[in-house]
């Protein structure tokens, strides 16, 4: 077996590390789901679904995260060529900023939205408590693993995303490129490494935690020294990887299977635990199209779309492109992270920390999406 499609005994050994907080997540999920027996599966094919939401009026918006203008914009046209006469859109934003839009529009009595897929899962939990998400099962939910879902339906993760090493094939080899967090220490990497602020983004916070936690605040002090450039945003840092501005990053994401003629290569640590998880979708109880909704979620975790996933997939029955196994069988456990936003007051304590290092982040938002009620385009 390839080392893409099995994992290594240290892996496993910390894989088996992570079981009791993934057990503990699983079981108290499980305790809700006893009282969410009525929700009942969706039973409708999407061709149904798509005459429903054609009879409500074929319109969607959804506040989507991302850090680049218009980045859902091949969802939104993949969405409404499968569908005709749909029109979606993703108004795509820093999910730190969606979630806080969302709270205060609901507060308002105007939310914009239908529906939002954004990683602050510790929102949604929040939302799910004040009664604002419709609980909702799309079509093949016993196909999806427990722990990227909600037990009452509340949300329902679409895809796994996962953060790791990002180099440029034409200045950094294979052989070379840096996998774990010591190998960006190398001297062959100094003014070529571009990173995101971890005291701007939650995700990428979570990763220098863990980086920290393994290799101590040392390991900050030496990162520094190489002199690395600090972006706002995690595709911008891939972005100026994939041009060739810079050699390499560790705060990107990248697809499993690299494309062809890709300039760029998305790479697992060798040793080091990565950053992995699941992307909400959530419908309100309040949104204006909900049959649009449902529809675009049941898209979403379709054995068609999820058989073409960029990443890992959140069915058991789905592909996972480029050779790799489930994403369980790497060291990364997607649970992690949601504990991990759960605890609001560490977050705080360590974004102060790392500010204190790096300094504070500059530059403009690189969506530009501003205000409570940004508009639609």
């Amino acid at each position: 077996m390839t080392e893409r499609s099995s994992p290594s005994r240290r892996h496993l050994g910390k894989l088996l590390l992570s079981a009791p907080l993934a057990g503990m997540i699983s079981r108290a999920w499980a305790q809700s789901d006893s009282a969410s027996q009525n929700v009942a599966i969706e039973a409708r094919s999407l061709d149904e679904l798509h005459k429903a939401a054609l009879a409500e009026g074929g319109e969607l918006l959804v506040y989507g995260g991302g850090d680049l203008p218009n980045g859902s914009a091949g969802t939104e046209r993949a969405f409404n060529t499968r569908f005709p006469g749909m029109k979606i859109r993703i108004l795509v934003d820093r999910s730190k900023y969606h979630h806080v839009r969302i709270d205060n529009q609901l507060a308002l009595g105007r939310l914009a939205c239908d529906a939002v897929h954004i990683l602050s899962i510790n929102a949604y939990d929040r939302w799910k408590a004040d009664g604002q998400l419709l609980s909702y099962k799309p079509a093949g939910w016993d196909q999806i693993y427990p722990d990227f879902k909600d037990p009452d339906g509340a949300y329902t993760g679409f895809t796994v995303f996962a953060f790791s090493s990002v180099y440029n094939t034409a200045q950094v080899s294979e052989a070379d490129a840096p996998r774990d967090a010591l190998d960006f220490l190398s001297p062959k990497f100094k003014d070529r490494i571009i990173l995101s602020y971890p005291h701007d983004d939650d995700a990428i916070l979570y990763q220098f935690d863990r980086i920290v936690a393994a290799h101590g605040w040392g390991f900050i002090e030496k990162l520094l020294a190489q002199n690395p450039t600090w972006v706002r945003g995690s595709a911008p840092a891939r972005v100026a990887v994939d041009k060739g501005e810079k050699a390499v990053t560790f705060t990107a994401s990248g697809p499993l299977a690299t494309p062809t003629n890709a300039t760029s290569v998305f790479a697992l640590p060798k040793t080091d635990s990565f950053l992995s998880w699941p992307q909400p979708f959530a419908i309100f109880k309040s949104a204006r199209r909900p049959a649009a909704a449902k529809l675009y979620l049941n898209w979403l975790v379709s054995k068609e779309v999820q058989d073409r996933s960029r990443q890992w997939p959140v069915r058991r029955d789905a592909t996972v492109s480029g050779g790799y196994g489930p994403v369980f069988a790497y060291n990364t456990y997607p649970a992690q992270f949601r504990a991990f936003l759960q605890d609001r007051v560490r977050l705080e304590k360590l974004r102060d920390q790392l500010e204190q290092y790096i300094g504070p982040m500059q530059g403009p938002n690189p969506t530009k999406v501003e205000g409570v009620f940004p508009p639609d385009r």
